[in-house]
């Protein structure tokens, strides 16, 4: 090989340790090729199977394992130019430190994807079965097992530099102190966004609102430091976690039920007809499937209104969703305005009655007159 070695670099006018890294380097460039290759057709077997865990497998490997085979190579040429120069950076320990350091680098963020992989391969699962979690859980623990693996590996790499963790431990808990007041605002986001997932006030999906402030919307995600809501006009605001723990958070989502609370009015003509309303009014919230006729449920005539005899109706509906919610408000009232005609009776509207002096009227005409 040595001879082979020689005679070609004597034709390409080369040293043979030169040529030998060069083709090292060649021999890398193509294995990087074909793994490339490898690995493209086994993601589309992956994409092809029922289970997702093997895609967050191939997605975790891909970039690591290739970042490996270009770093491998260039030790390799690295090793094999050694003997020939006196540059620092082809030193033996140094090339070591090199090797090591590149392990420890590609084992790190190789578990930092598989960790990413196989959070978006559960919710995806999750999703498609249609199985109920909590991706605010999901997440949150996907981002302590990613920190996990990065204070390993910084630790490892200290580790192998030989740097000493106690003196930057003690130099961190003095300089902690002054970034401390200096990012606190930094730090309470952060201790909020914690509180956030341990005292679980919502979770990403959720419609959120403060009567404190103007702040109502649907939570799109929950971040260390700020969380997104995105507002019914479509509009995101980045909210710090901080402030959750200052204001008060209504979450209609997690309602049990919606009310349907409203005054309907019927003319002072109808007053015989009252009764007999309400009772139909209440018989046929009873008999309705989409009221929950186990919550509190009022109807009532409720008092003497200026210009109509108000019945109060109570009641809740069993569906949360706002969609269905507005429709079975809707049937309700058109049901109602349907038993007050069926009753001989109609829906009041504002109306005056006014008094003239006798005196003033002329020959024939009323007392008084009514006027819409």
């Amino acid at each position: 090989m040595n001879d082979w070695l020689e005679r070609l670099s004597g034709v390409v006018g080369m040293n043979p340790w030169t040529l030998q890294a060069f083709g090292i380097i060649v021999i890398a460039l193509l294995a990087d090729f074909l793994f490339r290759k490898f690995v493209n057709r086994l993601a589309g077997l992956a994409a092809r199977s029922s289970h997702y865990w093997d895609d967050a497998l191939v997605y975790a490997g891909k970039r690591p394992v290739s970042v490996l085979i270009y770093g491998q190579g260039l030790l390799m040429a690295a090793r094999v130019i050694e003997p020939h120069t006196a540059a620092i950076f082809f030193d033996p320990v140094w090339l070591q430190l090199a090797q090591q350091l590149l392990l420890v680098g590609v084992a790190t963020w190789f578990a930092f994807r598989l960790t990413t992989g196989f959070e978006r391969a559960y919710v995806r699962q999750r999703r498609e079965t249609n199985q109920q979690f909590d991706i605010t859980t999901v997440s949150v623990l996907g981002r302590i097992v990613r920190i996990a693996v990065v204070v390993t590996g910084i630790l490892t790499a200290l580790s192998i530099l030989e740097i000493p963790i106690s003196g930057l431990l003690a130099a961190g808990g003095v300089g902690g102190i002054a970034i401390g007041l200096a990012a606190r605002d930094l730090l309470a986001n952060f201790f909020g966004g914690f509180m956030v997932f341990m005292d679980r006030p919502f979770s990403v999906g959720d419609w959120v609102r403060s009567p404190d402030r103007d702040i109502e919307g649907v939570v799109d995600q929950i971040g260390w430091r700020v969380t997104t809501i995105v507002k019914f006009d479509r509009r995101p605001m980045y909210v710090p976690n901080a402030t959750f723990t200052t204001i008060t958070v209504e979450n209609p989502s997690r309602m049990t039920h919606r009310r349907i609370y409203e005054h309907v009015g019927v003319r002072y003509d109808d007053f015989g007809q009252v009764r007999n309303i309400v009772a139909a009014i209440r018989e046929m919230l009873m008999s309705r499937e989409d009221i929950a006729t186990d919550q509190t449920m009022i109807v009532h005539f409720n008092r003497f209104g200026a210009s109509s005899l108000d019945i109060m109706v109570y009641c809740f509906t069993r569906t949360t969703k706002w969609i269905e919610y507005h429709r079975v408000r809707e049937d309700v009232l058109l049901t109602i305005g349907d038993l007050i005609e069926a009753h001989g009776a109609e829906i009041a509207y504002p109306t005056q009655t006014l008094k003239l002096d006798p005196s003033t009227l002329p020959a024939g005409k009323e007392e008084s007159e009514e006027r819409p």
